[in-house]
């Protein structure tokens, strides 16, 4: 009896041996492409204007499911100009770092507020009301990580690829964006699950 063991032992090692090494070579995210991006690179996006405004500006998504397959990361970039502001609102679903390449943010996060420049970061837990506003006189450029994927949807509902014309967006439009989105904007008249 004993010598059936171990012989099933050693038929079963090859199996074992293989299975653990798949397992060690094996990339951590199935799909997931490393990336290498200038700061200009990427997916280009523009704003669609609400009624009344004129050119608002563009970003770019870098990490995102469609552009390397990363299923717990994304990655965003957006140039500020001064005066110009990411209105109130918090994500449902996703965790978010803001970093600050350079510029001046004045953020307001929960019940904490202040200026924050060049290498400064505000982290935003999901279920948290955030805005940030550039405040100073030059552009500020920011880097907006998300946990996970989903908030992407709600920034190319509200933006057309560079190259295209946007055109106008409604506040139905928006409260749909941000419905794909998982996210709540404080002054687009939207439930607060959190309520």
């Amino acid at each position: 009896m004993r010598n059936k063991s171990a012989l099933s032992a050693l038929l079963l090692l090859p199996l074992v041996t293989v299975s653990a090494q798949q397992k060690v070579g094996a990339p951590a995210q199935p799909g997931a492409k490393p990336l290498l991006l200038e700061k200009n690179e990427g997916e280009a996006r523009l704003w669609r204007p609400e009624p009344g405004e004129g050119d608002i500006g563009g970003f770019i998504l870098k990490v995102t499911p469609k552009a390397n397959g990363s299923q717990h990361l994304v990655l965003v970039t957006e140039d500020m100009v001064p005066g110009d502001a990411i209105p109130t609102h918090k994500h449902l679903e996703q965790d978010e770092i803001v970093l600050i390449e350079k510029g001046t943010i004045h953020a307001h996060v929960g019940d904490q507020e202040r200026d924050l420049h060049a290498g400064g970061m505000v982290f935003i837990p999901q279920h948290t009301w955030v805005s940030l506003k550039n405040t100073g006189t030059e552009p500020a450029s920011i880097i907006g990580i998300f946990s996970a994927p989903g908030f992407e949807d709600h920034l190319r509902c509200e933006s057309v690829p560079a190259g295209e014309k946007p055109t106008t967006i409604s506040r139905a439009e928006e409260n749909e964006c941000d419905r794909i989105g998982h996210a709540v904007y404080r002054d687009r008249g939207e439930r607060d699950p959190d309520k």
